[in-house]
């Protein structure tokens, strides 16, 4: 009976499995270009953009603005992000407009008089706001390689928000959402309701005059509209109005940073990602680099021997993040060059135990190995130049503050400092160095915006929200792309894992890994936990025989969307 059960349950998780592939957002193709986001009519909104010219930048600029208006949960100008840049020469860079860490920070910020971190408060309130950077990041983007005049890329923002838009039923389930939360969060009050004080049902049309305001000073003035004059008088009294520590003089010294792109390389495709302060293309290129010195055509997709290599190589990677990366600003010797090697690779996979699950010390992190809400944007245009643009609030609609004069929300990105130096525990909160706040810094993360090349050419643009799982979904998926030659939206769909160093546990997509999986698992070793879904991805695939790209957005994504021409 016990056997019958368990054939059951397997036939169950693939049945939800295949459900899960064949009832995504359809796979969308196209010739001349395509922009892939959360927010299908963001994605129309960079689509047009391309159509009259401009290139991956302008739609990105413009896909961004829209989704600041159309996903507030995550789009955003009050939070921050990176974007990498590939053109049609094959050259690439990168821009980093992280949110920064305001003047009047300090080490001991969020800790009681006993050093003790007090529970909550590194991510809520004014005090776990950084310092935007998201407009900043796409003025500068444009400054640089944008073509179309800015005024044209940041209008169609202005139209959605003074005009409004239909409600979408995501939106909606938001809107109730936030009724059940803390009603001292000023402009979440009334966020989605109407001038008669209703709340905006489904279907009717949503829409945010303050914010339309706040963009077109921005339209007008560029990053000044933001950074210095009306907008940043109202940020500045909010913030002393209300706890918060931005002054004037930070939103002046804030700007974003070029940098030069990081590279690797798995078989003939060259790897194209995202430098610190993320900590996402350091990782990935390192577990790529582990992962091509495995026999990937012998190993079977989600099998055990898959699963438990995924975690191992995971394992490794966190360890590594946990004790180098940070703002490298203020981290002059973060051994880069080794960590994304192929020598370190091949040093460390020897040491993984095919057999049984490593150990994640708190002590020892790599060291043993020797021997949640953001979004995702993916561009392509008619010159194959892409865009991959990853920017954040940290929690679902950041901290949920914000002056409903100017109609957006704060971020909460200080969370992600390590907020008490020293203490590392084994359920994952970190407090090594490279990571510890100080004022002007850029806050270690993990968002993982990434182009993949072949040829020269642009092959894949793919990212994802999702915290500190951001680096595993995306290195998954590219690896699902790479190694076993999905189709995108497969390689969004199917199965993912989670393993972070600390905690030590695999967490992974519920119904979407077989019960026997588990338990061989469980006998080498692992500690396994099963969540809702790991990631929401955007991604863009070129398809050589067709000569067309094919983009897909996640079916977690209920208002995502690819769209093409």
């Amino acid at each position: 009976m016990k056997i019958v059960l368990r054939r059951i349950f397997v036939l169950i998780g693939f049945v939800s499995m295949f459900l899960a592939y064949n009832t995504s957002h359809a796979q969308v193709y196209a010739k001349n270009g395509m922009v892939v986001s959360e927010s299908e009519i963001a994605s129309s909104v960079g689509t047009e953009i391309l159509k009259k010219g401009g290139n991956a930048i302008d739609a990105s600029v413009a896909t961004a603005f829209a989704m600041a208006v159309t996903f507030p949960q995550a789009g955003n100008i009050g939070g921050g992000g990176f974007l990498v840049f590939k053109n049609l020469d094959g050259e690439s860079t990168t821009i980093d407009f992280r949110e920064k860490a305001p003047l009047a920070a300090s080490l001991t910020m969020f800790q009681d008089q006993q050093g003790r971190l007090i529970k909550g408060a590194n991510h809520h309130g004014l005090k776990s706001v950084g310092v935007p950077g998201t407009v900043a990041g796409l003025f500068m983007a444009h400054e640089k390689y944008g073509v179309l005049p800015w005024k044209d890329l940041v209008q169609p923002a202005v139209d959605l928000a003074e005009n409004g838009f239909e409600l979408t039923w995501a939106l909606y389930d938001w809107a109730k959402k936030i009724e059940e939360w803390d009603p001292s969060k000023d402009i979440l009050i009334n966020y989605f309701r109407n001038e008669q004080g209703a709340m905006v049902q489904p279907g009717e049309i949503w829409k945010q005059r303050s914010l339309a305001n706040t963009l077109k000073l921005i339209r007008d003035h560029g990053q000044d509209g933001f950074y210095k004059g009306p907008v940043a008088d109202e940020i500045t009294a909010y913030m002393k109005a209300n706890g918060g520590i931005i002054t004037k003089t930070d939103l002046l010294k804030y700007t974003a940073i070029e940098r030069e792109a990081l590279k690797g390389s798995y078989k003939e495709f060259e790897i194209i990602t995202m430098p610190p302060p993320s900590s996402g293309g350091v990782a990935l290129i390192e577990m790529m680099n582990l992962i091509e010195q495995a026999d990937m055509e012998s190993i079977e997709f989600n099998s055990t021997e898959y699963v438990h290599l995924m975690a191992e190589v995971m394992r490794r990677a966190f360890a590594d993040r946990a004790q180098h990366l940070g703002d490298p600003d203020f981290n002059f010797n973060m051994p880069l060059e080794k960590l994304v090697s192929k020598d370190f690779a091949k040093t460390r996979y020897r040491m993984i135990d095919q057999q049984r699950a490593s150990v994640s010390d708190s002590s020892k992190f790599g060291q043993l190995y020797d021997g949640s809400s953001t979004t995702h944007i993916s561009i392509v245009d008619k010159d194959g130049s892409a865009v991959s643009l990853t920017y954040t609030l940290e929690h679902s609609f950041g901290s949920g503050m914000g002056s409903s004069k100017l109609g957006f929300i704060f971020n909460n990105e200080m969370g992600d400092f390590n907020p008490v130096e020293g203490l590392t525990t084994n359920k994952g909160l970190i407090g090594t160095q490279p990571n510890l706040i100080a004022p002007e810094k850029r806050m270690l993360s993990s968002m993982s915006p990434t182009i993949v090349a072949k040829n020269g050419k642009t092959y894949l643009v793919i990212g994802s929200p999702g915290g500190r799982t951001i680096i595993n979904t995306v290195f998954q998926t590219v690896l699902n792309v790479l190694a076993y030659d999905m189709p995108i939206d497969k390689a969004i769909e199917v199965m993912k894992i989670h393993q972070s160093w600390l905690p030590d546990v695999i967490f992974y997509e519920k119904e979407l890994l077989s019960p026997d999986t588990r338990d061989a698992l469980a006998e080498m070793g692992h500690t396994l936990k099963s969540v809702d879904y790991l990631g929401r991805l955007a991604g863009i695939k070129y398809d050589e025989k067709n000569e067309r790209y094919a983009g897909a957005s996640d079916t977690t994504s209920k208002d995502g969307g690819a769209v093409g021409y």
